[in-house]
């Protein structure tokens, strides 16, 4: 459920928004004059958008790959590839 206050609360209530945004995880939505303008979230939360979004938009992109090309890898070939990738030999 989103959590909607007005934005005076981020002047007035400031202590409020911030621990509840550390404490559900979850952003708060600030309107002003009945309408939707900002949205405060914990650093936490924003990192794990950003880090979803990040995979997300690769996940897309893999499969955009994969709709492009019939090159198909082994889970061998996938794993030598990984550990190539940073310096490791297959021998560990």
């Amino acid at each position: 459920m989103n959590l909607i206050r007005p934005v005076s609360d981020l002047r007035n209530k400031f202590a409020d928004i911030s621990k509840t945004v550390h404490e559900t995880k979850q952003p708060v939505f600030l309107t002003k004059n009945g309408f939707g303008d900002m949205v405060v979230m914990s650093m936490e939360a924003y990192e794990n958008l950003q880090f979803e979004s990040e995979v997300y938009f690769k996940l897309k992109e893999a499969e955009y790959e994969a709709e492009m090309t019939n090159k198909r890898f082994s889970p061998k070939e996938v794993l030598k590839n990984m550990r190539e990738a940073i310096g490791e030999t297959e021998n560990v």
